[in-house]
């Protein structure tokens, strides 16, 4: 293994990469299945296949640093908040967890001027980076992690 393992990308974005490397070389004649689009882009990133980037990139996840009780800030709905973990569950399928937050300060989860709905805790699905998949009506991701605090 080299120093360079150290800046290994999320898995998600690893797959990306590898189905961009496939699609360049499908348009350039060279017919590779997933697989090994998934090898070369191991061998890219100076390991030996694609379980030892898999295995790097979990190692590397945001996520896989944080404990229960640690407190964390991000961009819920829009706003920042600040909060302590109180569940962290990894998902059974794909690189996501489940993530509560016991917030510092309630934020308004509606954006309505007529109503409004306060909460203190909050649960959603992230990635290994901290992002969840849904996103809001103007396309922002529900949630952006950004880190312990």
């Amino acid at each position: 293994m080299s120093d360079s393992h150290t800046q290994v990308p999320q898995i998600g974005t690893l797959k990306k990469q590898a189905k961009r490397l496939r699609a360049e070389l499908t348009d350039n004649g060279v017919l590779i299945n997933h697989s090994k689009s998934l090898e070369i882009l191991a061998h890219q990133h100076g390991f030996k296949d694609w379980n030892g980037l898999y295995a790097a990139a979990q190692t590397n996840s945001m996520l896989s640093t944080l404990k229960i009780g640690q407190t964390v800030d991000g961009v819920y709905l829009g706003q920042k908040i600040v909060g302590e973990i109180i569940g962290l569950q990894k998902q059974s399928k794909g690189n996501r967890y489940q993530l509560t937050l016991e917030l510092e300060k309630p934020i308004d989860v509606v954006s309505f001027d007529s109503f409004s709905n306060m909460r203190k805790r909050i649960t959603c699905r992230v990635d290994e980076g901290g992002i969840s998949r849904e996103k809001t009506s103007n396309e922002q991701p529900h949630m952006v992690l950004g880190g312990a605090v």
